[in-house]
């Protein structure tokens, strides 16, 4: 069992709570961030990485994979400390004032403020009922794909029809020995544009339409896959010699542990105080998609705002007893930590 003690946990990896870390890290606090996928970038990565955002200041298009890497750039002089694949399970106060968390995963880590950026609350993959699949999990069975690279010269089933799925099959096929998509109707539900571009690739020979099938086991030892198979509804089956498989069936979404903390609650959001970001417990803040107020706008611009913000009011719980001095970035540069 783990233990650490840091001055703020954030809850969430995704473009918020990345930013959040950036935040905190300018005002020398040292953050850890907890999050039940396996990497960062939250729906950025699971379920779009390949899809243009348009709205980030600056960058009149920029991928959602390309946002997640440079907020994790800009965070990482600060050194934070990713829990990854964990889900905050319990949260306790501790007598001198700071809280006490502890993760799926039997970490625990004491701090002196939270910053809830998750989302819509805690993400988990959709798996597929295959039986023995959790052998595979993490090591050639995937719900997001953290390193491109990591699949270059491998044989690879991608089994899903929304945009997920479309877009790692275009995205792959150039490094990927073998792609076969699987999928149990010929109707995608991606982009328009992502599934021309899969069917080019597939008339050209780089990607196989495995249609209309879906998955049914998996053949390998000591995690490894070997093959996966597949049938159709009228029992027709194949064998599908790969390397790894992509299960894109999307994400559940719920608060999970969050909604016994006494905070207060807005149907599956969390009300804040808008000026700092504060939510109804002292010393625990809620940014992004999950933080509810009147006249909230869902975008990714303004949850860097709320991070901001959360992170100059948690200060006076950090380092009560030194006064903030608030300075541009282009006065005081980069901290060290």
């Amino acid at each position: 069992m783990a233990e650490h003690t840091t001055d703020i946990v954030i809850i969430g990896a995704g473009p918020v709570g990345l930013f959040a870390v950036f935040e905190a890290g300018m005002l020398k606090m040292r953050a850890h961030v907890v999050d039940a996928l396996p990497a960062t970038g939250g729906q950025c990565s699971a379920l779009y990485p390949e899809k243009p955002i348009y709205d980030i200041p600056a960058h009149p298009s920029l991928l959602a994979s390309e946002l997640i890497e440079k907020l994790t750039a800009q965070a990482a002089p600060f050194r934070p400390e990713y829990h990854l694949g964990e889900r905050v399970e319990a949260l306790s106060r501790e007598e001198s004032g700071g809280w006490r968390i502890a993760t799926s995963a039997g970490t625990t880590i004491r701090c002196k403020a939270i910053v809830i950026a998750a989302g819509c609350g805690a993400f988990g993959p959709n798996r597929p009922p295959l039986p023995g699949i959790e052998q595979y999990e993490g090591k050639s069975v995937h719900y997001m794909v953290a390193r491109r690279d990591d699949f270059r010269g491998k044989r690879i089933v991608i089994a899903g029809g929304g945009d997920s799925a479309a877009d790692w099959a275009v995205s792959l096929a150039a490094l990927a020995e073998k792609i076969y998509v699987v999928h149990r109707r010929p109707k995608f539900r991606a982009a328009p544009e992502t599934v021309s571009r899969m069917e080019q690739l597939a008339r050209a020979g780089k990607i196989e339409m495995v249609v209309p099938f879906q998955l049914d086991a998996l053949k390998g030892s000591d995690g490894q896959l070997t093959a996966v198979m597949v049938k159709t509804l009228e029992g027709g089956e194949r064998e599908l010699e790969a390397d790894h498989l992509l299960a894109f069936f999307g994400l559940s979404m719920e608060l999970g542990p969050i909604t016994e903390w006494g905070l207060n609650l807005d149907q599956h959001h969390i009300a804040v105080n808008p000026a700092n970001c504060q939510t109804s417990v002292p010393g625990i803040f809620a940014v992004g998609d999950i933080a509810a107020y009147p006249g909230k706008l869902k975008l990714i611009l303004t949850g860097f705002a709320e991070a901001a913000a959360a992170a100059h009011a948690a200060y006076a719980l950090v380092h009560p007893d030194v006064a903030l001095h608030f300075e541009y970035s282009t006065s005081s540069g980069v901290p060290a930590l």
